[in-house]
């Protein structure tokens, strides 16, 4: 894959799994959410660079007991003619505690397709995710293949993380409290430990603006790093809303901020 695929791929996991800065529950009852659009601006910064690369847009409805959700990002079309991203989330959570019972992602990424589908079940203090994986390149055969995923802790996806976290208490937290959860993928699962850094100002749409800051640290289950540490600044109010998401890269680094009212 060229370096640009890279960042997309990067700002993409950025605004997926950053998000999740904005919320946890902590076993509380879930908070009632109202049907919201959050839209999001991704940025690849180095150096003096400074340059959009793409956008992004996660909704959420109410039906019923359940939320649905949907999450939407690409590539700016300067970057298209490079790397095209069209990609696309879809999940279903229960909505007395946002933990999800279905998941979607459909992938169109440079040359490359992909479609997962994550089917949740409980049973035996167990969560348990039954997947199915398609990929395939322009032209060629599509891949198809299953796979089980099991977990014994708190159990989340890319997407269900961003609701399900958004009642953790940061008023009554310590700087350097760390919280502990699994995010299931298509392909694997990984261990998310969720520090909590303590408040600062971010200056957004020429507004100081109060924050708490969150970072990320991602495992594998041998306790491997997975992926790069990332930063989260969460507005204070009661919106708890993520206005600005850091990830550094091998070359520079991505930043998204939230464009929406505040």
């Amino acid at each position: 894959m060229n370096y640009l695929g890279t960042t997309y791929k990067s700002a993409k996991r950025a605004i997926l799994v950053l998000l999740c800065a904005a919320m946890i529950a902590l076993g509380a009852s879930a908070k009632p959410f109202g049907d919201e659009a959050l839209p999001y601006r991704i940025m690849y910064k180095w150096g003096l660079v400074n340059k959009q690369a793409g956008s992004a847009v996660l909704s959420l409805k109410k039906n019923g007991e359940h939320y649905n959700s949907i999450l939407t990002a690409r590539s700016q079309p300067w970057a298209d003619k490079f790397y095209m991203v069209r990609d696309t989330l879809k999940g279903t959570m229960n909505a007395s505690n946002m933990l999800p019972t279905y998941y979607e992602r459909i992938a169109h990424e440079g040359d490359e397709d992909g479609h997962d589908i994550i089917k949740y079940s409980f049973a035996n203090h167990k969560t348990i995710g039954e997947v199915t994986r398609t990929k395939s390149k322009k032209g060629e055969h599509k891949d198809r293949e299953t796979r089980t995923l099991e977990s014994t802790n708190t159990t989340v996806d890319m997407l269900s993380s961003f609701y399900y976290m958004r009642n953790l208490p940061y008023q009554t937290m310590s700087p350097g409290q760390s919280v502990h959860l699994t995010i299931f993928s298509g392909k694997c699962k990984e261990n998310l430990t969720m520090k909590y850094i303590g408040k600062e100002k971010v200056k957004l749409n020429d507004k100081n603006i109060e924050c708490y800051r969150i970072t990320f640290k991602f495992t594998s289950d041998n306790g491997a790093k997975s992926s790069e540490d990332m930063d989260a600044w969460i507005s204070t109010d009661d919106r708890r809303i993520p206005l600005k998401l850091e990830g550094k890269l091998k070359i520079g680094k991505i930043q998204c901020f939230y464009t929406g009212s505040i």
